[in-house]
């Protein structure tokens, strides 16, 4: 069976060419004309479908072929837009860049589901060049739909006449012209944008929509989007009515990177998700394993270290052998300490006896294999995991001859290795960000160590 899913890319000609801030405001322009609009991010982002949120009301999924195989991608798409009346995918840098062969690039997306291309172009100090520009995307790959453009940041109604007359000239339609607007750029610090979990830009997202709604030309991309193929069908999966475990995650304003349908499958899987806090909670719910995902634990430090009792917990749960499973941001509150930008020094968890330290300089960004280095709570040696990697921190054990590496690491553009992560015992925490969706035997491993813990704790009670 076949569904017809109206939906639209917005691309960019490269990174910072404001994709974002037309996604939003387009989402809240068609969210005021009373829209059902699911939205999406091509790649491993998370503060970006913040954004998306936001403006549309509803959870916005990640879509990218390393974190998860190509045909359960679009199994995702198709699952997650198929009641909606109209599905935006926000594109990630250049429309084709993305890893090593163009992996998980915008292009790689666009033709995998078969959908129409808005480019959006920067016009800032372009003229007539900006028509070569697009007509060089538009021929490098035929088989991408390029359908349309939208060119951002025009500083005059003298240049947009000039524009407009050469994309003219290479027949490719105008979709909507944007002039250069201060008041429209979305906050920005050391990892990207802002999260929307750190600040109240309700106003903000309602302005911008009020912007696109009359800048961009709404009718003609709604009827673009119309216009995609049908797409099949994919069964659909069951949620058990009654959940067998629950698990802690940490969401707050310090955690808060986590894929929706990665958390889905462990519900599907049986789990119960109950969200706490490590900035305000005193204590932990009554769970049977934690996970702490990534976010701006450095930004958040001394507020995560006055919260003694909730360090205290987390150490104790961690010593009695409950499953304990964490990514970047949940890896640097798991260690002894952790040194933020200025040198400052602050108190965590104390479960990895090591030191995290933030350094000026990026010091990874890219896909990655995990490669374990001893059977862990989401995988054996000999396994392997595929994710993500981008901090500005570094690991600093205490005892480095002694400490237990979870993986080596191999970056998929250089195929470089180094070591990373955590395991010992029931703990696992490294700077991978990872998909359940894309690595579902993980996720049935973790399930069944915290089957196992809660058997134990029953087994412990009732003695």
């Amino acid at each position: 069976m076949q569904k017809n899913i109206p939906r639209i890319v917005i691309a960019g000609t490269q990174s910072g060419v404001g994709k974002t801030t037309v996604v939003t405001g387009l989402l809240a322009a068609l969210v005021a004309r009373n829209m059902n609009v699911q939205s999406y991010k091509v790649g491993p982002d998370y503060i970006d479908p913040g954004f998306h949120s936001l403006a549309s009301g509803k959870p916005a999924h990640n879509l990218d072929t390393w974190l998860m195989p190509p045909e359960l991608t679009a199994r995702l798409f198709v699952n997650t837009a198929q009641t909606s009346e109209m599905a935006v995918i926000e594109g990630v840098m250049g429309l084709y860049d993305g890893g090593r062969r163009g992996i998980s690039s915008t292009a790689a997306l666009a033709k995998l589901l078969k959908a129409p291309v808005i480019l959006v172009v920067d016009a800032k100090s372009m003229g007539e060049s900006i028509a070569a520009t697009v007509l060089g995307y538009k021929n490098y790959d035929p088989e991408v739909h390029i359908a349309g453009v939208i060119v951002n940041r025009l500083g005059s109604a003298t240049h947009k006449e000039l524009v407009l007359e050469a994309l003219q000239k290479i027949h490719i339609p105008v979709l909507g012209c944007l002039f250069r607007d201060p008041g429209i750029v979305l906050p920005e610090r050391h990892l990207g944008l802002t999260p929307v979990t750190e600040y109240a830009p309700e106003t903000f997202v309602a302005d911008l929509g009020k912007v696109m709604e009359n800048q961009l030309e709404l009718d003609r991309i709604i009827e673009l989007a119309g216009k995609a193929v049908p797409l099949d069908m994919p069964p659909a999966e069951h949620v058990p009515e009654v959940p067998r475990l629950r698990i802690g995650v940490a969401q707050d304003q310090a955690f808060s990177f986590y894929y929706p349908e990665s958390l889905n499958v462990l519900q599907v899987l049986g789990a119960e998700l109950v969200p706490f806090s490590p900035l305000t909670d005193q204590d932990l719910p009554a769970v049977d394993g934690l996970l702490l995902g990534g976010g701006f634990p450095e930004m958040f430090a001394q507020a995560l270290a006055a919260n003694r009792t909730m360090r205290e917990a987390i150490r104790v749960a961690a010593q009695h052998g409950m499953p304990v499973y964490a990514e970047c941001g949940g890896l640097m509150y798991l260690t002894r300490q952790l040194v933020d930008f200025s040198g400052q020094a602050y108190e965590m968890a104390g479960v990895i006896p090591a030191t995290c330290v933030m350094e000026q300089k990026l010091q990874t960004v890219g896909y990655v294999e995990a490669m374990p280095l001893r059977d862990n709570l989401l995988c054996s040696a000999g396994q392997s995991l595929r994710g993500h990697e981008f901090h500005f921190s570094r690991l600093v054990p205490d005892a480095a001859e002694s400490f237990p590496w979870a993986f080596t690491m191999i970056k998929l553009r250089t195929g470089t290795g180094y070591p990373g992560g955590y395991a010992a015992n029931n703990v696992l925490a490294s700077y991978l960000h990872m998909h359940f969706a894309g690595n579902k035997p993980a996720a049935h491993r973790f399930m069944k160590a915290c089957m196992q813990y809660r058997e134990q704790k029953q087994t412990g009670l009732n003695k």
